[in-house]
């Protein structure tokens, strides 16, 4: 199947809106309830409450493309059906085996398939990045979120003993358990800057996507998403030991516990826009 068209005229053709619309009706019927599921995640797990804004900045991916959708050519492949179909294999196998993960990740591949089908490669190309990036709002499996939050929480602890012992206070580290003189405090799986890397990732890939400079400098600021996630929040815990040294570990909880995760996400977001203003000048 060939038909060729230009500009956001053909993009939306009378003789492929019904089509289109027929696909996305079923899209949202197949996943209505995976999205709810989604939406209960991010409102019930703080790790992922960055979830709600992922389909919002894909959708404004593809908005800011709208100009370059002009000198497209529609070239619609019936592969991609085949593509739809393993995406919906993986959907019913991951039912099956209520696997939530891939259930919801199934979804990537139904929509790459669909863009193949209706509009065909080129277009495909340019929204593999607004697709791919709903990824970030998908929650990691369980097994693996553990696997990585429990050395994060162990490197984190040892960071911030380091940090807090240059300040002159007397600290002792026991695991992911600080000693403090006149308490002791846990760094948590909440307090490990997993949630702040994986929302720090999804901003960075969002500003490196938007970023008008060459790839190697748009790669260079997505990973230093990593090393800005720890840095904020060994602040956030070096800030917590020296108010729990001085007026014990009570004052670390409560608002205040929950105020300074909102710091340390003001402090991540403005060195990722730092960092992005300086590679725009070199």
């Amino acid at each position: 199947m060939s038909r060729t068209g230009k500009g956001t005229i053909a993009f939306f053709q009378a003789r492929d809106a019904w089509l289109l619309g027929v696909l996305l009706v079923s899209f949202f019927l197949l996943y209505g309830n995976i999205f709810l599921g989604l939406g209960q995640d991010w409102l019930e797990n703080d790790n992922y409450s960055h979830g709600f804004f992922i389909p919002l900045i894909s959708l404004y991916m593809i908005y800011a493309m709208r100009e370059q959708f002009q000198n497209l050519r529609l070239d619609p492949l019936n592969i991609g059906l085949l593509v739809v179909l393993a995406g919906l294999g993986q959907l019913i196998l991951a039912t099956t085996g209520s696997e939530f993960f891939l259930q919801r990740t199934s979804m990537i591949p139904v929509l790459l398939g669909v863009c193949l089908f209706l509009f065909g490669i080129a277009y495909t190309k340019k929204l593999l990045v607004p697709i791919g990036y709903l990824l970030f709002m998908i929650p990691l499996p369980a097994i693996i979120w553990n696997k990585i939050a429990f050395p994060m929480q162990l490197f984190s602890t040892a960071l911030t003993e380091k940090v807090v012992k240059i300040l002159h206070i007397p600290v002792f580290r026991q695991g992911n358990i600080l000693h403090l003189a006149q308490t002791t405090l846990e760094v948590v799986d909440a307090c490990s800057g997993l949630r702040s890397l994986m929302t720090m990732f999804a901003l960075s890939a969002a500003l490196a996507w938007f970023a008008d400079f060459s790839t190697p400098k748009k790669w260079f600021l997505f990973f230093m998403a990593a090393p800005i996630a720890i840095f904020a929040n060994t602040i956030r815990l070096t800030f917590t030991a020296i108010l729990a040294s001085s007026y014990g570990s009570a004052i670390a909880e409560g608002f205040l516990h929950e105020f300074s995760g909102m710091v340390t996400f003001f402090i991540g977001l403005a060195m990722l826009v730092g960092i992005n203003k300086l590679l725009g000048k070199g």
